[in-house]
């Protein structure tokens, strides 16, 4: 399986962007995708999944309320929208995709990661 992310870019606190996260090959067999973030200096970190067969839903506290997870089954796609962006939310953010977790917040549970995209919030 292949994930391309895309979407990152410049915005200013309280914000929107919506990041893009394609997945290719054998799609069929993913149970969960989401994102991950890691800031500068700092560990890479959980921000929010989603189980593909019922699309069930899964936010970092940090996120929730603010970030929507979504998917596109044709387009074997997940996508994040971002809100109220904080400078705090300034990180590269991953794409990930496993065949067995879709809750899971430890990075050692996911298969397969994306290339990231850079978010930065600031005026």
């Amino acid at each position: 399986v292949q994930l391309q992310a895309f979407g990152g870019g410049l915005v200013q606190p309280g914000g929107c962007l919506r990041l893009s996260c394609a997945a290719s090959g054998r799609t069929f067999s993913l149970y969960g995708m989401g994102w991950f973030r890691q800031a500068p200096g700092k560990e890479r970190e959980f921000v929010a999944t989603i189980r593909w067969p019922d699309s069930n839903t899964y936010y970092a506290v940090s996120v929730k309320g603010r970030f929507t997870i979504s998917r596109d089954n044709a387009k074997n796609t997940v996508y994040l929208q971002m809100s109220s962006l904080k400078p705090e939310d300034t990180a590269v953010y991953y794409c990930v995709a496993d065949r067995s977790t879709s809750q899971a917040v430890g990075v050692e549970a996911w298969e397969y990661w994306g290339q990231g995209t850079l978010v930065t919030v600031s005026s």
